[in-house]
């Protein structure tokens, strides 16, 4: 779970650093929920055209099914949706092998720019290459140092479908792009290949049934607030809470005495009903 950003505005914004933006020490927001928004806190999409939703197809269709990666594509017990469907899915690694994989580093100053294998403009690199490196050029300005500036991992070669001019045989040292010229590096290194096995099972049908047993296993109501306490709640659910109070305290001390729906050290979220509404809460303490 990733810990989300807030910026404190008005009165809030006294309690944290005045030199511009600032995460505040502590957070109470409460956002009403959609069956939508209760799915989409405890399953991960799945997109068409991924290698996860391959994976997930073939084994919905086959019982299971198999892959070799460098790593896995799930978190251990995770839920995937997959078009309006969910699904659990077990991810166990079967057997490994030790492979060359490579990165290609580019320097985007550098000292010589003159190729001394070969130069290639951007636009004529094969989709495999111009796919890898797009990242690296999504931005106007790069960040720019001595030596190479940023590396990308291509794998091993053999996912490349020897399609690649960089991996494994560099033919090309200098890459053009807006008439701006890069020096290019392949490296490799040695790294274990892991084939992984794949079930899954279907646990709800549609986002409805899903994010009614979600609300079944995790929902609890907010009750017996104090004036302050409410107060807090109804500030959160009015935009934030900031204010590290003896009421906020409280209502978090409530809060995390229940199950949550992702929880870590020191933030997390819970499925929290208040006045007949159910809000997708989420609190650092």
């Amino acid at each position: 779970m990733r810990r989300r950003q807030f910026l404190a505005t008005g009165t809030a914004l006294l309690s944290v650093s005045l030199a511009g933006c600032a995460h505040p020490a502590v957070v109470l927001d409460m956002d009403a929920a959609s069956a939508d928004d209760i799915a989409r806190e405890r399953a991960t999409p799945v997109d068409s055209g991924s290698e996860a939703y391959t994976v997930v197809a073939k084994a919905r269709t086959n019982g299971s099914a198999t892959r070799s990666g460098l790593r896995g594509l799930f978190d251990d017990g995770e839920t995937v949706r997959v078009n309006g469907q969910f699904y659990d899915v077990a991810e166990t690694p079967v057997g490994s092998s030790e492979v060359t994989v490579y990165d290609v580093l580019v320097d985007f100053n550098p000292e010589n720019s003159t190729a001394e294998t070969g130069e290639v403009r951007y636009e004529d690199l094969p989709r495999v290459d111009r796919n890898h490196l797009e990242s690296v050029f999504a931005h106007d300005t790069h960040q720019e140092g001595d030596g190479f500036d940023v590396g990308v991992g291509y794998g091993p070669a053999d996912d490349l479908k020897g399609e690649s001019v960089f991996v494994p045989t560099q033919r090309y040292d200098i890459l053009i792009r807006d008439g701006n010229r890069y020096r290019v590096k392949v490296e490799s290194e040695t790294a274990s290949k892991t084939t992984y096995e794949y079930e899954v099972t279907e646990v709800a049908s549609s986002v409805e049934a899903y994010a009614e047993q979600l609300r079944e296993r995790y929902l609890f109501e907010l009750t017996e607030l104090t004036a302050e306490e409410r107060s807090v709640v109804e500030e959160a659910i009015d935009g934030g809470y900031f204010d590290d109070s003896d009421a906020f305290r409280s209502v978090v001390e409530t809060i995390r005495s229940h199950d949550g729906l992702d929880v870590n050290e020191s933030y997390g979220t819970w499925l929290v009903a208040y006045e007949n509404t159910d809000y997708v809460t989420y609190t650092e303490w």
